[in-house]
């Protein structure tokens, strides 16, 4: 049997997942970036899952037409793939915004609420 613990993990884990894709066009809004740079920001604020799930996430992403990359030279490496945020990515971020914030509000009137 489970834990409480564990089942409070997995649940974290899972809200992380849900706010993934989410999380990534926030980042891509703000500027290109490069897939670790993007991973490293996704950890900075413990969003990450695992860094095996941000790579597909990317591809799916471009695929459908939310995001677009270009190679670019590096002075330590090989050249980067810098990601980039299209005007459909856009849309679809204005949508997410909207959601988020109903969703939020929606918590947190059951919270207070909860609270009394």
């Amino acid at each position: 049997m489970e834990t409480n613990t564990g089942i409070i993990e997995n649940n974290k884990t899972q809200m992380r997942r849900g706010v993934l894709e989410y999380s990534i066009l926030l980042i891509l809004a703000a500027g290109d970036e490069y897939a670790s740079s993007i991973i490293q920001k996704l950890k900075e604020v413990n969003i990450i899952v695992a860094e095996g799930t941000t790579y597909p996430l990317l591809i799916r992403l471009k695929k459908l037409g939310l995001l677009n990359y270009r190679w670019e030279e590096s002075t330590q490496g090989p050249p980067r793939k810098y990601y980039m945020i299209t005007d459909l990515g856009r849309e679809q971020l204005a949508g997410l915004d909207a959601a988020w914030d109903e969703l939020a509000k929606g918590i947190d009137t059951i919270r207070k609420g909860s609270k009394a």
